[in-house]
């Protein structure tokens, strides 16, 4: 498999869109403008067509079976794991856990790394900008503990102040647990210096790439994390299935999360034992086509290049902000720069409600996001409930931003009237 950052298939845009079969929808008479990537991205046919294979040529269950079957189909999911790992340079397969999603991996981190090492008096650090996913089961766990919860501050471009970070991560911190980008303000953070800190104190890291993992080059061994979570449906695979990803030491002394099948290593009336890296955390029937469809999306993004999709999103961040700051009637949440940020735009209409403007573009076949984005209290901290926010992504075009804005503007007359 070649080099995940440097493809070995041409980013032809064009051609890109060619293997997304949605993208031929019409909607309300008007092509398909899909700009909610952020929430889930569409799905190529090669990711399509290794689901069906799977139902089709290979059901069977796994690590259960030496019929053909369950042979081939191991095989497909180990394989997968295998894929995954290398995508993020992470030193062994064992380290990749199959979960449901990004939040299903945070939470097995804080119930299980966590409840074990958090005790009264410890704090637990995260930042303002988190989803819900990286806030609630820390207060839920604080509550529980008698820990704090501290919050690393942003400026008010959103980026994270490092200065500040001394103060907030100190020697009673036990994990310090951040987003690499954030879904509403598009901050790409500097998690490596974070890791920096808090290792330099005895704590852990903790990152949720769910943002970035689909977007860029990524790392865990160059940014030093402990743990980093991710799911497949944000970078072309299928929902249902996310990716856990810690340091092996960390993870071999952690206990089980679930109890049952695969887990197990041998039972008897009295008592159990569990089952080594990774099935350990897998119990019962994992999801094995989601995991070998998203072994099919690592390969068509490994093809394309990790450099070239963040290229490629770059280009059509700056090109849609000077866009959108032209109006002179919205304003933009977080980084204005686009070399700070990844390809997400939030943003606030001066007169426009974000859910009148998400349905009367739906109206004009223009897909974005609109609420407060599973992130309340970021939204809430700008004096509104919800906010509109484009998100983009491989098959995305300049075109396509036009047409966005084009539509954007075209409301404005409707609701000026």
């Amino acid at each position: 498999m070649s080099n995940p950052e440097f493809g070995s298939r041409v980013f032809d845009v064009d051609a890109i869109r060619a293997d997304f079969p949605i993208l031929q929808r019409k909607i309300n008479g008007n092509d398909l403008v899909y700009l909610d990537n952020a929430a889930t991205t569409q799905k190529p046919n090669q990711v399509i067509k290794s689901l069906v294979d799977y139902y089709e040529q290979t059901n069977a269950n796994v690590h259960r079976g030496v019929h053909t079957l369950s042979i081939e189909a191991t095989d497909g999911y180990e394989l997968a794991r295998t894929k995954v790992a290398k995508f993020i340079n992470a030193p062994r397969p064992e380290e990749v856990i199959w979960t449901r999603n990004t939040s299903e991996s945070l939470n097995l981190v804080a119930a299980t790394w966590a409840e074990a090492n958090v005790g009264e008096g410890d704090n637990i650090v995260i930042t303002a900008m988190e989803h819900h996913s990286n806030i609630v089961p820390w207060q839920q766990l604080a509550d529980k503990k008698g820990a704090e919860l501290r919050y690393l501050p942003h400026n008010e471009e959103g980026l994270i102040e490092l200065d500040s970070a001394t103060g907030v991560i100190d020697y009673r911190t036990k994990i310090v647990a951040v987003t690499h980008m954030s879904n509403v303000l598009g901050t790409i953070n500097p998690v490596a210096k974070l890791a920096e800190r808090a290792h330099s104190v005895g704590a852990v890291i903790l990152v949720d790439a769910a943002q970035s993992v689909p977007h860029m080059p990524v790392d865990v061994q160059a940014l030093d994390a402990d743990f980093l979570c991710f799911s497949a449906h944000k970078m072309l695979g299928p929902t249902g299935i996310g990716v856990l990803w810690g340091k092996y030491d960390l993870l071999e002394a952690m206990p089980p999360y679930m109890f049952g099948g695969d887990m197990i290593l041998e039972v008897t009336y009295e008592d159990a034992t569990w089952n080594d890296l990774p099935y350990k955390f897998e119990a019962g029937t994992p999801n094995i086509a989601d995991a070998i469809a998203t072994g099919a999306a690592v390969d068509y993004l490994t093809e394309l290049g990790m450099d070239n999709v963040w290229q490629h999103e770059q280009e059509l961040t700056d090109y849609a902000m000077e866009q959108i700051l032209s109006l002179g009637s919205v304003r933009v949440l977080g980084p204005q720069n686009p070399a700070l940020r990844g390809g997400v735009i939030s943003f606030i209409h001066d007169t426009i409600h974000p859910h009148d403007l998400g349905t009367a573009l739906d109206q004009q076949g223009i897909a974005i996001r609109t609420g407060h984005h599973c992130a309340m209290p970021l939204v809430r901290s700008f004096d509104v409930v919800a906010a509109a926010r484009v998100s983009f992504y491989i098959y995305n075009t300049k075109s396509e931003v036009d047409a966005f804005v084009s539509g954007l503007c075209e409301t404005e007359g409707y609701f000026s009237r």
